[in-house]
């Protein structure tokens, strides 16, 4: 028989123990937290860290992020991915300046964009103590292993069953501590690959383990196929500009904000003519600088050819692209597709 309060004890203990030194776990100030929480999801720690030093450095309070622009907001967050966190990040700082402060309970957490169950329960607990349990994918792992749970993780069943789970298992008193410990148990101990289970404090009373099933848990269902998406981008490059005032003059380039309902939004692109049946008259002889190059997202893969176009005149585009200074693209967000066409067009000396 699986004693729970053998579980929570031992957890709270190994987090003493070997649980890891992060700066936002040194502060109880829900924005510093909050920050961490959105610049962690989908990022390893050892990147998303030094993001959450940048954002704290570049907007102290929330008040600062908040009368920050958006575009400052993207080209801070560039090199993430998953933009849409950065715009929720942006939006719910508005709606924080206008509460007049950070919400201290977890429903008024959860109103914030772009925060669900698992980022309210973390900054719940981490900030004001709320006994909220955290259910990520170290918790799913950890408990569908120890009590040998089958039931899939990202089933309408498994949602609930593991949510109920890991909310009695809570310490109350001590939920921060618990939170923690469960996610660092998950990604140090308890791990996707080759557990230490040898060295685990748990392994007598682990159900997987005493039936050799730490391989097979936790269970998930098949997700949605990965398509792959083809795109093409055109550096325009117009060489004839305006002299800047001391007899030189500096090339401009054509670049357009990705609009709404599509991947990158807010960001910035050259020419794309990824959709484009017939290249324009004025699209003639441009130079291939890379072709098929791989980018992969959560459920696609992208395929990108880079073309470059330099022209003496600038050529007519849509509406929406704008001409500015080739020195001046590294003040725009890009996604890292972008940047990496900017590299080979620019490579570091």
């Amino acid at each position: 028989m699986i004693n729970n309060s053998f579980f929570s004890t031992e957890i709270l203990r190994w987090f003493r123990e070997n649980g890891r030194d992060l700066p936002w776990r040194e502060t109880r100030d829900p924005y510093a937290i909050w920050l961490s929480e959105i610049i962690l999801q989908q990022t390893r720690i050892a990147q998303g860290w030094e993001y959450w030093e940048r954002f704290v450095q570049t907007y102290p309070k929330v008040e600062d992020l908040a009368a920050a622009s958006e575009d400052d907001v993207l080209k801070l967050w560039q090199g993430l991915g998953y933009y849409s966190r950065a715009r929720n990040l942006h939006t719910a700082a508005k709606q924080i300046v206008a509460l007049g402060d950070f919400p201290n309970t977890l429903e008024g957490i959860k109103s914030l964009k772009g925060v669900g169950d698992y980022t309210a329960a973390a900054i719940g607990s981490f900030a004001f103590g709320i006994p909220a349990a955290v259910v990520d994918g170290n918790v799913y792992r950890v408990l569908s292993r120890y009590f040998g749970i089958d039931t899939p993780i990202n089933s309408t069943q498994g949602k609930k069953e593991f949510a109920a789970l890991a909310q009695s298992l809570l310490p109350a008193s001590d939920a921060a501590s618990y939170n923690q410990g469960m996610m660092d148990f998950g990604a140090i101990q308890c791990t996707p690959q080759s557990p230490k289970c040898l060295l685990c404090p748990l392994a007598e009373t682990c159900e997987a383990l005493r039936c050799g099933r730490v391989e097979e848990l936790p269970v998930k269902n098949k997700t949605v196929k990965v398509k792959t998406r083809h795109l093409s981008y055109i550096y325009i490059r117009c060489k004839s500009s305006a002299a800047d005032g001391i007899g030189k003059s500096e090339p401009m380039v054509a670049i357009h904000r990705r609009g709404e309902g599509d991947i990158w939004q807010g960001l910035w692109e050259p020419y794309n003519v990824s959709d484009v049946k017939e290249l324009p008259s004025f699209v003639k002889n441009p130079i291939l600088l890379a072709k098929d190059v791989k980018h992969v997202l959560t459920h696609r893969i992208l395929l990108a050819d880079f073309y470059l176009l330099e022209t003496e005149n600038r050529p007519p585009l849509p509406d929406d692209y704008i001409w500015i200074k080739e020195s001046e693209i590294e003040d725009y967000g890009v996604p890292r597709l972008i940047e990496i066409m900017l590299e080979k067009i620019n490579p570091a000396e």
